[in-house]
């Protein structure tokens, strides 16, 4: 690929198009050298260094170009010096006994996605559905976010809300009105349904989907949490020894 179609990237038609995405800065490139380890798929990244990195040691095809060439393909306003262009899945990775799925339903924040991702990764066990209509996860900005979550967590686009009863026996959901998610009937659902940020899950797909209601018990004044806070709250309680 050459330096213009690189930069190309940033757009995600682009992405797309070529099956590929960026990855840039130290700590994000030894997550991906450390996930090529076991993911043969990721051995075709190719890192692109300046001068100051020209003897990083890597698995992947190797590039050095200059300050300015770098300026122009890295997302980020002073770039460290080495990115990588990394291969998109060609499929998610098969589901493993006693997985548990989150479900996103047109999340449009970057940051939340790249922290749900960074939780997800954290505890494992997880794999994270996203529904049409949300944010691209090869974003640079969600890359960014994730930490190197990206290439830990079984991830999927465009899951259709209808398709997951074919899929998983019990879905749950958070509602202010819902069963104490410290109840132990919280641990026993096999997918859990998380709305966009300002909007939530449809009430009447909820309906249609029976999705067991939940609540996160709190004292104060305001309606709801961030996104990425609720999640985070759910796969923490899920993964505690009742």
């Amino acid at each position: 690929m050459n330096l213009a179609d690189i930069k190309k990237l940033h757009q995600k038609k682009y992405r797309q198009s070529f099956g590929h995405y960026l990855v840039e800065g130290e700590h994000l490139i030894l997550e991906l050298q450390k996930a090529a380890a076991r993911q043969p798929a990721l051995e075709a990244s190719e890192l692109y260094v300046t001068s100051a990195y020209e003897h990083w040691q890597s698995p992947f095809r190797t590039h050095v170009i200059s300050d300015r060439q770098m300026a122009q393909l890295a997302d980020t306003r002073t770039p460290q010096g080495i990115l990588a262009v990394v291969p998109m899945p060609e499929r998610p990775a098969e589901p493993v006994p006693g997985e548990k799925a989150i479900y996103l339903h047109e999340v449009q924040d970057p940051g939340n996605l790249g922290t749900i991702l960074r939780t997800l990764a954290w505890f494992g066990g997880f794999r994270c559905l996203l529904s049409p209509g949300s944010v691209d996860p090869f974003n640079p900005k969600v890359v960014r976010a994730s930490m190197g979550a990206l290439f830990h967590v079984p991830l999927e686009t465009d899951v259709e809300l209808a398709s997951l009863p074919a899929r998983y026996q019990s879905l749950a959901c958070l509602d202010l009105n819902g069963e104490s998610m410290a109840s132990q009937a919280f641990h026993q659902h096999d997918c859990y349904l998380f709305g966009n940020e300002a909007r939530g899950v449809p009430r009447e797909a909820l309906d249609q989907l029976k999705a067991a209601p939940y609540s996160i018990q709190g004292r104060g004044q305001i309606e709801s949490l961030n996104l990425a806070s609720a999640v985070n709250m759910c796969t923490y309680e899920l993964m505690r020894e009742l």
